[in-house]
């Protein structure tokens, strides 16, 4: 009965330390690879795109890029939507939505990760840093 009460503590202790660390750890971000050979940064491939190399490195994203192209849909969607290439920081380059007016959204817009994967497309959305000063009425 001692040593059950004993391992119930220590069981106790790790749990608890393990329900933090991966809240902690589950923060929105954008996982990436990075070639260990040539040290280019990519996004979900299995073998590096400048060397070919296969010795990848998951790293996390700080968030934050540039819209590199950004396009309207209308097709397969009740509304229109905004999709868009943004090149991050670290050199990868993530298609994903741009939150605000569709008219607002451009190529060199500076973006920031709002959420790492949308619920309905799965795809990282983002929103812009330097939000235009318009009125919008």
């Amino acid at each position: 009965m001692y040593h059950h009460s004993g391992s119930a503590a220590q069981q106790g202790t790790g749990s608890a330390t393990g329900v933090l660390e991966p809240a902690a750890a589950n923060t929105e971000t954008i996982l990436y690879q990075r070639c260990t050979w040539c040290g280019t940064a990519m996004y979900h491939r299995l073998l590096c795109p400048a060397c070919q190399g296969g010795d990848l490195r998951t790293e996390r994203s700080e968030g934050t890029g540039t819209v590199r192209h950004a396009t309207v849909v209308h097709r397969n969607t009740p509304a229109a939507r905004n999709v868009s290439l943004v090149e991050m920081a670290e050199g990868f380059v993530v298609r994903g939505r741009v939150m605000g007016p569709l008219i607002g959204i451009h190529s060199g817009d500076r973006v920031r990760l709002s959420t790492a994967k949308d619920p309905v497309r799965g795809e990282p959305v983002f929103q812009l840093l330097d939000e235009p000063f318009r009125a919008w009425h």
